[in-house]
């Protein structure tokens, strides 16, 4: 990939006024990922497109294989949102006529120049600035229309779903927060922080705290032992706790997990969605919650703020928690594959495609395992298997480049960042798959 000696800026108003000629008389098709970043930003761009009047439709994928490469029309321009990155030979191979790339994923080593079809607005290309999809999608749709500063809450909910709250204040100049109207508190890093906290702790994976993660009366516990009481057989949420309460609580939950330290505070956004304040990172595990169920026509509606998506959502929500909550019983009991510096939990069909990522990131922050840790795990879904990998700490071995270097041999698409990464592969390569990554892991060993 050539270098762009321009800034992001430049890089998106440049595209910004190409998209706008190329899609004068052109019908557009969007094809967006399918978590909460991909989500919210095939919501930005309906919306913006929408309002220009512009004829489109709209795709969400889990992962953007060749088939569906092929299978896009070539007459149309072809949008992609949170993905693509990695698919850049399989995009120029499938002929087609226009595409433009609006992505943040690690761009292929091999690649040195975009064909003259692929149009890429990519923070790799300009200093690896942090930064979502969504918020990207954002800046893009606000560089059309300025009136399209409404849409900055979407781009919350995307960087906080692709866990980059910590660089929300640095987005559009330091100016998002003000457009997306949110107002931020500090406190504990538990969602829903507008709920009962005896139920947020229950469903809390995030941290994981031992004894009160999934279970009921684990997290009576510990609020009494915090001295929190019910009010009228009622806990207090998050944002009621007294300075004094909050010291109690976070005191608890790290005796039960010291490792917890690294996100247990830090900044709770609250948004205005359906006409109430919510917890932003409430929102974006609903929108991740109806993807990953299959549902990502209601979590699109959702973030659209149709009225009777709302109560879909909330339900969806309800069911994907319960599937976290028994991937993790499974994964507590399960044999593991281990060696030096990584663990492989092979959960088969025990735990679906679409939550082992989550339960490999929960893993990854668990007690168990020493920083710098990789957490391998994979997951059957028809006639293929889907692979999460995680770093303990975001520290130790790139994750992404293990994927990579071992899929190369076997085949998939691979798609992630340095410390999570993930890829789908045949089930017919499994063996293959796990014996791999023992050797790459035992040659790593020798090197050093």
């Amino acid at each position: 990939m050539e270098k762009r000696e321009i800034s992001l800026d430049e890089s998106i108003k440049n595209i910004v006024g190409k998209f706008i000629d190329y899609s004068a008389e052109k019908e557009i098709v969007v094809v967006s990922h399918f978590d909460t970043d991909g989500i919210t930003s095939a919501a930005i761009m309906a919306k913006t497109l929408k309002r220009l009047d512009k004829r489109f439709s709209v795709k969400i994928v889990k992962s953007l294989s060749p088939e569906i490469i092929n299978k896009l029309p070539k007459d149309k321009i072809i949008l992609f949102l949170d993905l693509a990155s990695g698919s850049l030979s399989h995009i120029q191979e499938a002929n087609l006529e226009k595409v433009f790339i609006i992505d943040h994923h690690e761009l292929p080593i091999e690649s040195e120049t975009l064909a003259d079809e692929i149009e890429m607005i990519n923070p790799q290309l300009n200093g690896k600035e942090k930064i979502s999809s969504a918020g990207l999608v954002y800046l893009f749709c606000k560089e059309i229309d300025s009136s399209n500063i409404d849409l900055a809450k979407l781009a919350v909910l995307g960087m906080i779903g692709d866990l980059m709250d910590k660089e929300i204040e640095n987005l559009d100049n330091g100016n998002l927060l003000s457009e997306a109207d949110i107002t931020k508190r500090s406190g504990l890093m538990i969602y829903p922080a507008t709920r009962p906290l005896n139920r947020a702790l229950e469903y809390c994976s995030q941290p994981y705290i031992p004894g009160v993660t999934g279970n009921s009366e684990g997290a009576i516990e510990l609020l009494r032992e915090s001295g929190i009481e019910p009010i009228n057989k009622r806990y207090k949420n998050l944002i009621e706790l007294t300075e004094e309460e909050m010291k109690k609580l976070v005191t608890g939950i790290m005796l039960r997990n010291p490792k917890a330290h690294r996100d247990i505070t830090g900044d709770i956004f609250l948004i205005k969605f359906f006409n109430k304040m919510e917890d932003a990172r409430e929102l974006s595990a609903r929108v991740n919650a109806c993807s990953r169920l299959g549902q990502s026509d209601i979590a699109l509606r959702f973030c659209m703020e149709i009225s009777n998506a709302k109560k879909e959502a909330e339900e969806i929500h309800a069911k994907y928690k319960q599937h976290i909550i028994s991937g993790l019983q499974f994964a507590s009991e399960a044999e593991k594959i281990s060696g030096k510096g990584f663990v492989i939990l092979n959960a088969e069909q025990n735990i679906k495609d679409t939550v082992i990522g989550t339960i490999a990131s929960i893993l990854s922050n668990s007690l168990s395992y020493d920083e710098g840790t990789v957490i391998i795990a994979l997951a059957h879904y028809e006639d293929k298997i889907k692979v999460s990998a995680r770093s303990v700490g975001n520290t130790g071995r790139n994750v992404r480049k293990v994927l990579d270097s071992v899929v190369r041999e076997i085949g998939g698409e691979v798609g992630g960042h340095e410390f999570a990464a993930g890829c789908n592969i045949s089930i017919e390569h499994e063996k293959r798959f796990i014996d791999l990554i023992k050797k790459n892991f035992e040659v790593e060993l020798i090197k050093v």
